[in-house]
């Protein structure tokens, strides 16, 4: 059947089709039905739901979701649902809630769209996308200017790592001459950033107690600090695995077959001092960032081999001038960025590992000697 414009009219139940020229234009209200990802079937004439949300509704559901995303694609997929919704979700308060997991850029996806992500994020204010940019641009892009405003604009909100990091940065002059390290700066940010709870500047001004490194020595508080940190990580690690498996039979073990490594787990030296250890914990999403962003340019990195990173291997930071990091003092093959990276990868690997140089140039020695001696085939 036929309607007066031509067109022709298919009746069938509750649906209705007008078959033309042209394909009919789907209403705002009809495409704001398709939500998260599937498409929602409405009566004809029904309400839609969607639309009859307010704004500010929709922008705080949307903040939870970015709050709790487990991966980027949960946060960025919202906004190919709907005109909407992408528009909602343009929001500074939607960026300065995405949470750590969703910030998790991977160094083999590292392209433009992705720093405009971050920094997106970083502008509406997140902390932890400031963090993560910062020691991106610093250490990986060679931007130390913008790498450190970054890292400062979060140390001011009160980010703990990006403290720490600033007094790692102050510790060894980064991105600058070894003129221009401040310890005493460096040891007042490592203060800051541990009554924040940060285990490794907590550990790190331990250290610098002990040995009066940009503080007045103090041995017995200094050790004092090292024990807090060595029993704040434990919690922490424990913790962390009561969360992932609460009946586990890991969280029915006593503290100290717990800490002394029962069931031949292995992992870092937790409580480094006294030669105790857990499964080591995963780094933090910028230290892996740095640490595979390294990994696949090869050993020397950036082309100049003379810049060495540091020796543990779950800390991805890079020397920005030559002899920057401080060397092991008994083999000189180690080299570390602080004395908290150097206590964590002791145990770890580089016990095993450190041999004394005069034994290396006597062996070295001994074998040329052997050669000499030797007769000829």
């Amino acid at each position: 059947m036929r309607t007066r414009s031509g067109s022709l009219y298919l009746g069938g139940g509750r649906e209705h089709a007008l078959v033309a020229g042209h394909k009919r234009k789907r209403s705002p209200a009809a495409a704001a039905g398709d939500c998260c990802g599937g498409r929602v079937k409405r009566q004809a004439g029904g309400p839609d739901f969607l639309d009859g949300i307010p704004d500010d509704l929709v922008l705080t559901i949307l903040s939870k979701v970015a709050a709790t995303a487990s991966s980027p694609a949960d946060l960025l997929s919202v906004h190919l649902t709907c005109k909407r919704l992408n528009g909602l979700g343009q929001q500074d308060m939607v960026f300065a809630k995405a949470s750590p997991a969703s910030l998790a850029v991977k160094a083999a996806a590292w392209s433009e769209p992705v720093q405009r992500y971050l920094k997106r994020c970083a502008d509406a204010g997140n902390l932890e996308a400031c963090y993560i940019l910062g020691m991106i641009r610093f250490y990986c892009l060679g931007s130390r200017s913008g790498g450190a405003a970054l890292l400062a604009k979060a140390a001011v909100g009160g980010h703990s790592a990006a403290l720490y990091s600033l007094a790692v940065i102050q510790f060894n002059g980064s991105g600058g001459a070894k003129s221009d390290r401040d310890l005493r700066a460096g040891a007042a940010l490592c203060a800051r950033s541990a009554a924040l709870g940060h285990v490794d500047a907590l550990r790190e001004l331990g250290h610098c107690l002990q040995d009066g490194y940009g503080v007045r020595r103090d041995p017995a508080e200094g050790r004092r600090l090292l024990v807090a940190a060595n029993a704040r990580e434990l919690s922490l690690a424990l913790a962390a695995a009561a969360a992932s498996a609460p009946h586990s039979f890991a969280s029915a073990l006593p503290l100290g077959a717990v800490a002394a490594g029962v069931g031949g787990a292995a992992g870092c030296p937790l409580l480094s001092d006294f030669g105790w250890s857990l499964p080591e914990a995963e780094p933090h999403t910028a230290n892996q960032f740095m640490s595979d962003w390294w990994a696949s340019r090869g050993a020397s990195g950036d082309g100049d081999g003379e810049l060495r990173l540091c020796s543990h291997m779950r800390c991805g930071r890079k020397e920005t001038r030559r002899h920057e990091f401080r060397r092991c003092s008994v083999c000189g093959a180690a080299n570390y960025c602080s004395r908290a990276c150097q206590a964590l990868d002791w145990k770890r690997a580089h016990k095993a590992q450190c041999v004394p140089m005069d034994r290396w140039l006597l062996a070295a020695a001994a074998g040329d000697n052997n050669a000499a001696a030797a007769p000829a085939q």
